[in-house]
């Protein structure tokens, strides 16, 4: 489990990463948005490849999954913040940072 502020914090950490408002959402970029987060939901959406996508929904379908639209299609994840470890936060906001670096 991750809080929102350390959720945060990871994102912050990332090199060059800032925090903007997003459509009312906190929104973390270097060049692009490479992730959000939805604070009343407790979860983040991170953009990855559609492959790396595929290998977190793997590994649990509970904690990582498409967005149900056609981003998600083109790799937009939602990650359940009251299931992910640490560990698997850090890596996933990483592949979505170097996505957009």
């Amino acid at each position: 489990m991750v809080d929102i502020e350390t959720a945060r914090e990871i994102a912050l950490s990332l090199p060059g990463a800032v925090e903007q408002d997003h459509f009312g959402k906190p929104a973390f970029r270097t060049k692009r948005i490479f992730s959000t987060l939805w604070i009343s939901d407790r979860r983040m959406v991170v953009m990855l490849s559609p492959i790396d996508q595929s290998v977190f929904h793997s590994f649990d379908a509970s904690v990582f999954y498409p967005v149900p639209n056609k981003w998600g299609l083109k790799g937009a994840t939602v990650i359940e913040l009251d299931k992910v470890s640490r560990d698997m936060l850090e890596d996933a906001l990483t592949l979505a940072w170097e996505k957009v670096k």
